[in-house]
């Protein structure tokens, strides 16, 4: 018997249709025509009732219901989909000139046939492929190599400006392609949010864009406000289109899709350059970025005859603005310690605007740039910044050069402890030498350790590392293992970051959790110079405890694979301290572990003398289970397809250079499944 038979569902089913019908309304005025007719209090009020109704009626719920915009997914891997259209590249060019030719060209080409241009805005984010059939949405494809991309439907649901069910007459079958970009105001106040609790800030809104479309949980998508702005239509044989680009991107405003104001259809290449240079000087006002202006002949059936290169078609062209250098005065120089005690200098900027935000700080590198760059103090340097948010120094103005203004002389001591900089040769940079007495070294330390593929004690972010620091609870790893609640209780009162008897429970349960990780990625957190989450692998493999690495000398040291002389040293160099003795001794009291669980099972022995190299994603482990998983057998993991390649372990969104070239050289492939068969 049906669970719902016995129940009227149509009142459901009418105030469900009501809600959904209502909320696309408002989405749309809003979205699409700037125009909010309600409230945001009255809007999220008929979004909770829907939510409420189809979690209660969920056989009533529609896939491209309103709610799905909010998302709640949670997407295990992105499948990989070949386009029924190659997503092709456009030809770039900074140079007017090479407009003109293009120009004079495709007149060439076209005799004496009438046709115009269209000049829109080359968006800076990610390129993605939007399926409909019937009016609706049923597949959103990132670009990937043109060829194939990765099906993202859940998280470009999330996106307001992508149309979920289309409006008015369509056509039965067609795709539309734009760009998803991240707006200045949400990317900066996500930056904001995220510095906040402690988090690295995005680089800048088109990498952003792009790491938001891959995110598992679309709920988290729905957060970053993307945009999605159309530039193409294209359809199957047999389904009709307006005949010109600009007539067909007025036909999908028309269906729902919101069409950026700024295309214009031009006749000749004064136009062009009039579009062009308009844009070179406004592109900072819009409030996403582009980075170039494209040009396309406007009518589609002249794009057959003009034809394609081997890349790119010939009747369209993409100029790309050259980066922005402005020159604005040096106030100071900070010099930042890290967590290996290198020295960066950064250089305080008299705020200035570029590239569509405010420019206060860049890197000066080190030493060796100061000099070769021969900054004085009072110089104006020249910053430039071009499809990059982060800003460089690319110069200095020397016309505004102060009289007297002197070459900047680089400190000679540590900012933060002052001890004498060291500076090792065939090195660039300075450092500093206190490494166990310097609190920007033990606090990079601390982070090192806690951090996701160390230690994984989640629970102490940065901040809270700093309390523990500050409070003399903390300074050096071994000490969070000797942490006693009644110490956290309270603690950060001052800075109005209090840990309460919850938080307290947590932070100690992740930190007595951490004594079961593995010794590898103990030897990882470390943070032993030149040992990246690879070398620790292999160290613990070839000596199997810490005691072995601990008493091998530099030869002994180097016989491991990939582990080269610097890193044999630094290895050697930190043992040898009394200091770690010291703090390995705890951390073996505390039970961490300090050597590698094997057994002498012949069964682990299963891979011995193969070397695969993985790719995609898989359902019964995670990337690292598996790469743990090949080694704990005896075999040897890979991270690229070459002649000695034993197989390729393709998972789900198996990356397609992978493939051809497994191909190319007759490597055998495995599915999870004929892996799992081998044991």
């Amino acid at each position: 018997m049906d669970l719902f038979s016995s129940i009227d569902v149509e009142p459901a089913r009418r105030r469900i249709d009501e809600l959904a019908a209502r909320i696309d309304h408002l989405n749309y005025e809003y979205y699409m025509n700037d125009h909010s007719e309600v409230s945001d209090f009255e809007f999220d009020a008929l979004l909770r009732e829907l939510q409420d109704l189809e979690r209660q009626y969920p056989q009533l719920a529609s896939p491209l219901s309103p709610t799905k915009r909010v998302g709640g997914e949670v997407n295990k891997s992105f499948p990989q989909v070949t386009h029924r259209f190659p997503m092709l590249s456009l030809g770039n060019t900074y140079s007017i000139e090479e407009i003109e030719e293009f120009e004079a060209r495709t007149r060439r080409l076209l005799d004496d046939t009438t046709f115009s241009y269209t000049c829109e805005l080359k968006y800076d984010g990610v390129a993605i492929g939007l399926t409909y059939r019937h009016g609706r949405l049923v597949q959103a494809v990132t670009r990937g190599n043109g060829t194939v991309g990765d099906d993202i439907t859940i998280n470009a649901k999330t996106i307001p400006t992508i149309p979920l069910t289309l409006r008015g007459d369509y056509p039965d079958d067609f795709e539309a392609r734009g760009e998803v970009v991240y707006p200045f105001a949400p990317f900066d106040a996500m930056n904001a949010q995220r510095e906040d609790i402690g988090l690295e800030p995005f680089a800048n809104p088109r990498n952003a864009a792009s790491g938001s479309l891959k995110l598992q949980d679309s709920a988290e998508c729905a957060k970053r406000k993307l945009l999605f702005c159309i530039y193409f239509m294209m359809a199957p044989d047999g389904i009709s289109l307006p005949d010109t680009h600009y007539q067909r991107l007025q036909y999908a405003s028309q269906m729902g899709f919101r069409l950026q104001p700024h295309i214009r259809e031009c006749r000749d290449i004064s136009e062009i350059k009039a579009f062009i240079d308009y844009w070179d000087r406004e592109r900072w006002n819009l409030p996403y970025a582009i980075d170039g202006i494209v040009i396309k002949v406007n009518q589609t059936h002249l794009w057959e005859r003009l034809g394609l290169t081997s890349k790119s078609p010939r009747w369209a062209i993409a100029f790309k603005f050259k980066a922005q250098r402005v020159s604005t005065p040096l106030l100071s120089i900070d010099y930042q310690v890290g967590r290996t005690g290198v020295i960066t200098p950064v250089a305080n900027l008299a705020p200035v605007h570029l590239g569509g935000t405010t420019v206060r700080r860049a890197t000066l590198v080190n030493a060796d740039f100061i000099s070769n760059m021969d900054i004085h103090s009072g110089d104006y340097l020249l910053v430039e910044k071009g499809g990059e948010i982060i800003p460089k120094i690319v110069g200095v103005d020397l016309e505004q050069r102060p009289a007297g203004a002197s070459p900047i002389q680089y400190i000679t001591h540590c900012p933060e402890c002052g001890s004498p900089l060291v500076r090792p040769e065939g090195e660039a940079a300075h450092r500093c030498p206190n490494t166990d007495g310097c609190r920007p070294q033990i606090l990079g330390r601390l982070e090192h350790f806690v951090s996701r593929h160390a230690m994984d004690i989640s629970t102490l972010g940065p901040e809270r590392l700093q309390l523990l620091y500050d409070a003399g609870l903390v300074h050096n790893v071994a000490d969070l293992y000797d942490l006693q609640r009644n110490q956290l209780i309270g603690l950060g009162t001052e800075v109005g970051a209090t840990i309460q008897d919850k938080s307290a429970d947590t932070i100690l349960a992740a930190i007595e959790a951490s004594k079961q990780v593995p010794f590898h990625r103990v030897l990882f957190a470390l943070g032993i110079r030149y040992v990246g989450e690879v070398a620790a692998k292999k160290l613990a493999r070839h000596f199997g405890n810490i005691e072995n690495i601990a008493t091998a000398d530099t030869l002994d040291l180097a016989q491991v694979p990939d582990i080269g002389p610097s890193t044999a040293e630094a290895i050697a160099q930190w043992f040898s301290s009394p200091i770690h003795g010291v703090l390995l001794q705890r951390l073996r009291t505390a039970g961490l572990k300090l050597s590698e669980q094997r057994t002498t099972n012949a069964e682990n022995q299963t891979l011995s003398g193969l070397t695969i190299v993985v790719s995609g994603t898989f359902s019964h482990f995670s990337r690292d289970e598996i790469k743990a998983h090949i080694e704990d057998h005896g075999g040897r993991v890979a991270s690229s397809v070459s002649s000695k390649t034993s197989y390729l372990l393709a998972g789900e969104k198996t990356g397609p250079e992978k493939l051809r070239k497994a191909e190319k050289l007759g490597i055998p492939l495995l599915t999870e499944e004929e892996y799992l068969k081998l044991f």
